[in-house]
């Protein structure tokens, strides 16, 4: 045979053994465990709530609890999945098992005791707001006002319980199941003041061009965690409040506030509020 054709048969061999170890390659690589294991869903329930949660432009979960909670929940092998709820309904759908927790700027303190609960992981104020022109300068001037909360919030139990000292009897409560109806309802006169988170007043100012006056004095200073069944036992809560503390303590926490906030320093001040 021609050395021409000894030649060709040599390379179309080497060729074909080249072909076979790269499929051998292949096969064992596909039947290897994945080095990024899938990620298991948590379902989350909150309400529309900026900046804590909403939707963006493209209809897409955004804002500060989002932010949050898909870090640190990618850190114990979790994905969230934000699902929106009556706010009211949050006990019924967390115990019937349609939650895993709940979350969106939703107050540990004062409620320890009636959640497994991951946090804090942020502080926030309570405050009281009024219209710009208002007489009401402090808590004093409260009384027998009329005062707009969201319901079942805390600054819905601190009015109706009294649970804070400085805050004198108010006329009257009214409690809405919709946050984004505290501020109107101040600026068309239905109300005297509102009670609510202090970043929610703020944004929505920012959000709708209008302004209010917030007083100076808190009604509490709380610590905001992400709450689970008392009869959740899979021990989620144990492990996300471990990742929220490295996040503090990394400056994970700091990177993503600084997103929302010019100083997020009083914010990560969750030693003030722990129970």
């Amino acid at each position: 045979m021609h050395m021409r054709n000894w030649k060709l048969i040599a390379l179309i061999a080497m060729l074909a053994l080249a072909v076979c170890m790269l499929a051998a390659c292949a096969s064992s690589s596909s039947n290897e465990p994945s080095s990024s294991p899938e990620l298991q869903t948590l379902v989350i329930g909150t309400d529309p709530y900026p900046p804590f949660a909403s939707d963006d432009a493209e209809g897409n979960p955004s804002g500060i609890d989002v932010d949050i909670l898909t870090e640190a929940l990618g850190r114990i092998g979790y994905k969230p999945k934000f699902k929106y709820i009556a706010w009211e309904k949050k006990n019924e759908l967390l115990a019937t098992g349609e939650l895993d927790c709940i979350a969106g700027s939703f107050s540990m303190t004062g409620r320890e005791s009636d959640y497994r609960w991951a946090g804090p992981y942020m502080k926030s104020r309570q405050v009281v707001a009024v219209e710009p022109s208002s007489p009401i300068t402090s808590f004093a001037d409260l009384e027998g006002k009329s005062v707009a909360v969201q319901s079942t919030t805390k600054p819905e139990g601190i009015l109706l319980n009294r649970t804070n000292p400085e805050v004198p009897e108010v006329g009257s409560v009214l409690s809405f199941s919709d946050r984004s109806y505290l501020v109107p309802a101040l600026l068309k006169g239905y109300v005297d003041a509102i009670a609510a988170h202090e970043t929610s007043i703020l944004q929505y100012e920012q959000d709708y061009g209008v302004d209010v006056r917030i007083l100076n004095d808190s009604l509490l200073d709380v610590g905001l965690g992400c709450a689970f069944d008392l009869n959740d036992d899979r021990g989620i809560d144990v492990a996300l409040s471990g990742a929220f503390h490295d996040m503090i303590e990394d400056g994970t926490m700091r990177q993503i506030l600084s997103k929302y906030f010019d100083d997020p320093s009083p914010y990560l001040r969750v030693g003030d509020v722990r129970g």
